[in-house]
């Protein structure tokens, strides 16, 4: 027997959007005025009688929010979702939780649903919270005897019991998320369907929460899919993992794989960030890079090897400026710091043009991929700011085979010998 809790076949989500379009001339006659709002009121009024959509505007776009997808999740499957934003992944939730239809497809669901997709979703704001949860539950298909039941857990858990019988209307952001996903961990359900609502909660209740989720998961066999731009909470809850850009799954497999196609995807859709042709700006970065002993301009290297974090800047400030480097894992961790201000070189410009040259002796970094972070001050301001400007691989190398007895728990961070010059 398959143990497939939900499958989808080809699908997809598609809206209609709306365009106000405006004159070449940059003004409307006050016929052209009518002309317009007589052809809208004549295509809304179309529009209803067919039973679609009622769209603002004078030009509709058919736009495909979800496209083509299809995948098939097992019961006790642990699925993290990643993407960008407006990469369909709130859109795929609402289709999955059976809150809006799909254009095209086919979706089976084995199994109670538990869908906790925005802050106050299902709750009554008049009603206090010991209403709401009654209500909730019924919503999601609980008898009253199994909310008796779980009462006292799920007010447990929420830690809201001195403001049961508040009206939620009175709640804050975190006290709804505290009671609605304390409602939906508890429920007897088979299925538990989360967007990214647990970053309004504070950090405590996220690791209590993601506790929860792996409890019910592992103990109860239930089934969690689970949507955040938290890397570290979908590496170490879930099981298998799902990329989606432009509504389309573009990996899904590990947490691992999925995770680096994601971060692939960030940083290849990243905008340039030199400001070279800003004239009137006191800093214009026109490059900056990383190369090798030859010289060699490389975003791949190796740990026991010489490096050079080269900056080309033109500054017309003529006080002393501080440069960081900052060497961040996948996780936004702070792996490794590298400053003149650490070192004592004194760097001025005086309105001119310098390469200002970080030189790392030996890299001792542990292999894998890192995000290089930006920063540059006068020590009052930040003249420019590029967190994760552009990723770095490390490899292995003669130098790193001393890592290889070590706990990698005890590897966190490194303090490296470095030294600036200028040229």
């Amino acid at each position: 027997m398959r143990n497939v809790a939900i499958s989808t076949e080809n699908l997809s989500k598609s809206y209609l959007i709306g365009h106000n379009l405006v004159s070449d001339e940059g003004y409307r006659t006050l016929s052209d005025s009518v002309v317009r709002n007589a052809n809208n009121l004549a295509r809304k009024t179309r529009d209803m009688f067919l039973g679609k959509s009622i769209v603002q505007g004078d030009e509709i776009e058919e736009f495909w929010a979800l496209k083509d997808i299809s995948l098939e999740i097992n019961h006790g499957d642990r699925i993290g979702i990643v993407g960008r934003n407006g990469a369909g992944k709130s859109t795929l939730l609402k289709l999955l939780s059976r809150i809006t239809e799909p254009t095209t497809g086919r979706i089976s669901i084995n199994g109670r649903v538990a869908a906790l997709l925005e802050v106050g979703t299902g709750f009554h704001p008049e009603l206090s919270g010991r209403e709401n949860i009654y209500l909730n539950a019924a919503i999601l298909g609980m008898s009253r005897k199994e909310i008796q039941q779980k009462f006292d857990e799920i007010v447990d858990f929420a830690e809201i019991e001195t403001f049961l019988d508040t009206p939620v209307k009175r709640y804050s952001s975190g006290m709804y998320v505290r009671l609605a996903f304390s409602i939906a961990a508890h429920l007897d359900n088979e299925i538990l369907i989360l967007d990214e609502v647990l970053a309004v909660g504070d950090a405590q209740f996220q690791k209590k929460c993601l506790s929860k989720m792996l409890e019910v998961s592992t103990q109860s066999s239930r089934t969690v899919i689970f949507v955040s731009h938290n890397i570290g909470a979908i590496k170490s809850m879930c099981t298998r993992a799902i990329c989606m850009d432009k509504g389309k799954i573009i990996a899904d497999g590990t947490t691992d794989e999925a995770i680096e196609k994601y971060l692939n995807v960030e940083v290849s859709q990243q905008k340039s960030w030199f400001a070279s042709d800003d004239k009137k700006s006191n800093l214009i970065v026109l490059d900056f890079f990383i190369r090798n002993e030859e010289g060699v301009y490389v975003n791949s290297v190796r740990t026991d090897a010489r490096y050079e974090f080269v900056f080309e800047i033109f500054c017309k400030i003529k006080r002393p400026i501080i440069y960081y480097v900052f060497v961040e894992d996948m996780y936004s961790n702070s792996i490794l710091l590298l400053s003149n201000k650490l070192t004592g070189f004194e760097i001025k410009h005086e309105n001119e043009f310098k390469k200002v040259i970080c030189s790392v002796p030996r890299l001792s970094l542990v292999p894998g991929r890192y995000f290089v972070s930006i920063k540059i001050t006068d020590g009052n301001e930040a003249l420019l700011w590029k967190p994760q400007a552009f990723f770095l691989d490390v490899e292995y190398g003669e130098y790193a085979s001393v890592l290889s007895g070590l706990d990698k728990s005890l590897l966190g961070s490194s303090l490296v010998e470095h030294t600036w010059r200028l040229e």
